[in-house]
């Protein structure tokens, strides 16, 4: 893919830009790769002049259109870095196209951590608040509820600084903003010192994890399993803090799990599996016995993230926490009677209410289901049918995930939508971020 020059907010030729999962491409106008935020802003007034529309882009780990547009693509990975420490405060500001991976290195180098995080770290910041990133948590909960403070530069090109205390309530949204309310050029994140966690990982049954999910959720800081269909097997993932002393996985039984079994013979399943349906029961049966139960020590983020290498399409929902059950045993029912061949597990975690506009978890405490199909294989049949499922118990789908609600669902599951659309209405009215996934979310 063609790139622009840093330093000089410098156009290249046109070119596709393709996302992670390769189901969205989106051919810019220009591609414009901004050194720092003064350039980023003349960027923002220029496309306007021009009539074009902005759209800024991570590292393309969202399987929706959210950052597609026919105008001026902007890729901030040249705004990227730690800007500050504050150890008082228990925050650290940070460039708003810098990787998770590089900020999670960076903050164990400086005895911190975030608090939670979710499964990978290739994202860069901005991108991963701004769609709902999440782990799974009982009190903590996703990245963007982590956010102390935020800039954002607006339609207009003026810099927004944002926290609770000033302009609280674009602070209230852009938290979580789609890309719709202007371009996040830094994050203030709360940290805290660096801290043990204990990983126990253990296969588990159906039914079992299902009669005792609450009991799980209740006595975990962090659960989360998956179920493998057409088979009644799961894996579950308790992760604890622990006073040490730290415990790594070996590197040759690590080497095993995470990237022999959970990557590589993963991947050739899945091949095979597209190639021959019928054998994926089979194969489904073999492979969720495949890990087995395992322990360790180690700090945050090496616990939390696992490599994911294995390229796949998504669709997940958050439910009220108390259906998160009902509406997995339908699920397994659904597949169960139908035709369909599914070698992805399903995996399922969750997060406690938070206070964000559009979060995921808004206003109630949220359980997620998320289901998958490798790259390359038929998935709208099943991807059709757990909506059907999800959208009964009044989900509401990860904003960077495939999904197919409009503006009218979401104002039916979100009591703050209205707010949010009329912020989006003061900030850009030209809908100068605007694109065809934001018309059909949040609507004209």
């Amino acid at each position: 893919m063609a790139t622009a020059t840093p330093g000089t907010a410098g156009k290249s030729r046109p070119a596709a830009w393709r996302n992670w999962a390769g189901n969205v491409t989106a051919t810019p106008a220009r591609v414009v790769t901004p050194a720092s935020v003064g350039e980023l802003q003349e960027t923002v007034r220029r496309a306007a002049e021009d009539g074009l529309r902005v759209k800024a882009v991570g590292t393309g780990h969202s399987f929706t259109a959210a950052a597609a547009t026919d105008g001026v693509l902007v890729r901030p990975q040249a705004l990227a870095g730690i800007r500050s420490v504050d150890r008082t405060a228990g925050t650290v500001t940070v460039e708003a196209g810098t990787a998770l991976k590089d900020l999670n290195r960076a903050l164990a180098r400086e005895g911190l951590s975030l608090t939670n995080m979710g499964d990978i770290m290739e994202q860069t910041v901005s991108g991963a608040t701004s769609t709902g990133t999440h782990g799974t948590g009982r009190d903590s909960a996703s990245l963007a509820a982590q956010i102390r403070g935020l800039e954002l530069v607006t339609a207009d090109g003026r810099l927004l600084t944002c926290s609770e205390k000033e302009n609280p309530e674009v602070f209230a949204a852009a938290r979580l903003g789609i890309g719709a309310l202007g371009i996040v050029t830094a994050l203030t994140f709360a940290v805290e010192p660096l801290f043990l966690l204990t990983a126990r990982e253990e296969p588990m049954g159906f039914e079992r994890v299902t009669a005792e999910f609450e009991e799980h959720f209740a006595e975990n800081e962090h659960f989360e399993f998956y179920w493998f269909p057409h088979t009644g097997n799961c894996n579950t993932k308790r992760n604890n803090r622990s006073q040490g002393p730290a415990a790594p996985t070996g590197a040759v039984s690590g080497w095993i799990e995470d990237e022999l079994l959970s990557n590589g013979l993963f991947q050739a399943v899945n091949s095979l599996g597209r190639a021959v349906p019928a054998t994926i029961p089979s194969i489904a049966r073999v492979a969720s016995r495949a890990l087995s139960a395992r322990t360790y020590t180690d700090i945050p983020y090496k616990v939390f993230t696992s490599p994911r290498r294995v390229r796949f399409v998504e669709m997940e929902y958050a439910l009220p926490r108390a259906a998160v059950v009902d509406a997995l045993r339908e699920l397994r029912a659904m597949v169960d009677r139908s035709r369909l061949r599914i070698s992805f597990p399903v995996e399922v975690r969750t997060a406690p209410a938070d206070d964000i506009t559009l979060s995921t978890a808004s206003g109630r405490d949220s359980a997620y289901i998320a289901v998958h199909m490798y790259k390359g294989t038929p998935y709208h049949a099943y991807f059709t049918a757990a909506e059907q499922i999800f959208t009964a118990h009044g989900g509401r789908p990860h904003w960077g995930k495939m999904h197919t609600r409009d503006a009218e669902y979401f104002a039916s599951v979100y009591p703050r939508f209205a707010e949010f659309t009329a912020l989006r209405d003061r900030l850009d009215p030209d809908r100068v971020f605007g694109n065809d996934y934001l018309r059909r979310v949040l609507g004209a």
